[in-house]
């Protein structure tokens, strides 16, 4: 089975919200918060700033990126952020989210980034041992307050 990495399209949207809920992302209540996310897609494609790398096999996705280029103010490179990073739960450990992780290494470089940041849930501890095994390391604590 060939795997295709590439650009999400809007066609995606469906596919890529139910990789979110296989992580435990809140589902949408209703129609309102589906279109909602969906209009979250829409800006994400009209972004310059932003990217949705999608992996898909024999037509079906089986893994989405999302990325986010951010400006710091003690850099003159801009960060490559990753806030999600989601293989379908059947297809883990394969090497999906290695050959994701790779285009995104690849883009970094294109797009002159100084580093790639991204959040792992500290109960995660097969991801941890993935990013370390690509090269990540634990730089930093995570802290937050939800209001």
């Amino acid at each position: 089975m060939e795997l295709l990495i590439r650009e999400s399209t809007h066609d995606d949207i469906s596919s890529i919200l139910n990789l979110l809920y296989d992580l435990d992302r809140p589902r949408p209540l209703d129609d309102n918060e589906v279109r909602i996310f969906k209009n979250k897609f829409g800006d994400y494609s009209l972004d310059s700033q932003k990217n949705l790398i999608v992996a898909q096999q024999d037509e079906k996705i089986v893994g989405v990126v999302s990325i986010i280029y951010l400006q710091r103010l003690d850099r003159i490179k801009t960060e490559m952020y990753i806030p999600e990073l989601i293989i379908t739960e059947k297809l883990r450990y394969l090497g999906i989210g290695k050959k994701l992780m790779q285009y995104c290494m690849e883009l970094a470089k294109k797009k002159n980034c100084y580093r790639i940041r991204l959040e792992s849930g500290n109960s995660r501890k097969e991801s941890h041992k993935f990013y370390k095994s690509i090269g990540f390391e634990q730089s930093a604590q995570f802290f937050s307050k939800y209001v």
